[in-house]
């Protein structure tokens, strides 16, 4: 009876001397620089959200957050390493619309589950849609654009940052309103499918209006409509979906941070923090809309609202995507 007592005690104090290791190593977090993984080339919509938010981040933190892209597999090959990295909160991804949510539709055998094999931190910003066009695309303006698409669907090129991707999906969600089948020319991230619409390579695209904003100032690509109910006022003069002819293409992406699964609380809580406090910064603001983003309101920013919102677009993308991916 001793003996299984004393085998008891020394179960609990190991339990409590793990609890007590981990609150410390939480204390001290960080004690050294974090990687920030992003799932797509630099240049890129998530890759511009994602440094803008960190670098205020680090400040706060007192340690450098490092920028890794790693490209591949419509941001999945950056996924699947971020959900088997080390749970020390010093491996972090900048996930999305695409890789935590329609990817699970698209990819039959996925090799991570995005609601078990992460802990959400916090959402970062909303990121509208806007359909646009090499600048010497023939449509002038959203109708004649839906028009010119079906006539010459076997020959138009959609360009997109890969299969599941943000820039794939939401296009192809525009395709199925349309009934169209174009063919898409996959790039290893969006700034690369940027590229290769100004260079006139591909006809057209449906992306992130962080990445869009800076191109249409320049002139070097089109822009036809955003798929938000209300103008953007980053692009005040371009129409709604609704306003150009199509009420039924509605569709904003979303940017935020992820840890791998059993990442402790109060490593989650620190860098959710330092997170909220980057999104209530005034010049961090000021970026992120001068870009188009929608920046989430104080009660979006909780891991709890994340891992909801996860769940919610999981379940709005098996909708959409799951009979055209059989």
């Amino acid at each position: 009876m001793h003996r299984v007592s004393r085998v008891l005690a020394a179960g609990t104090l190991a339990a409590l001397t793990g609890v007590g290791a981990i609150a410390a190593q939480a204390e001290d977090y960080p004690i050294r620089s974090i990687t920030m993984i992003v799932p797509f080339a630099a240049g890129g919509p998530t890759d511009v959200v994602a440094r803008i938010v960190t670098a205020h981040m680090a400040r706060t933190l007192g340690k450098s957050i490092i920028i890794e892209n790693v490209v591949g597999g419509g941001g999945t090959t950056a996924t699947i390493r971020a959900a088997r990295a080390a749970n020390d909160g010093y491996t972090l991804i900048a996930g999305h619309m695409g890789t935590h949510a329609a990817a699970v539709p698209l990819y039959p055998n996925l090799a991570y589950d995005p609601e078990k094999d992460f802990a959400p931190v916090a959402l970062l910003a909303g990121t509208p849609i806007v359909i646009l066009a090499r600048k010497d695309f023939p449509p002038r303006d959203f109708r004649e654009f839906m028009v010119y698409v079906k006539d010459h669907a076997d020959a138009v090129k959609a360009a997109h940052a890969g299969v599941g991707s943000v820039s794939q999906v939401a296009c192809q969600l525009l395709d199925s309103i349309l009934d169209i089948k174009p063919a898409g020319v996959a790039f290893n991230g969006t700034g690369p499918a940027m590229n290769a619409l100004v260079a006139g390579r591909a006809d057209y695209m449906c992306d992130q209006i962080a990445n869009a904003v800076p191109q249409i100032g320049l002139g070097t690509i089109k822009a036809y409509a955003v798929a938000t109910p209300e103008r953007n006022a980053a692009l005040p003069q371009i129409p709604t979906s609704s306003e150009a002819g199509l009420p039924a293409f509605q569709v904003q992406a979303w940017n935020a941070i992820f840890a791998p699964k059993g990442t402790p609380a109060p490593v989650i809580a620190r860098l959710n923090a330092a997170a909220v406090k980057a999104l209530d910064d005034e010049a961090v603001r000021r970026r992120l809309l001068e870009l188009g983003n929608v920046i989430p309101q104080p009660s979006e920013r909780t891991p709890e609202a994340l891992a909801a919102l996860v769940k919610s677009e999981i379940k709005r993308w098996n909708s959409v995507l799951k009979p055209a991916a059989h």
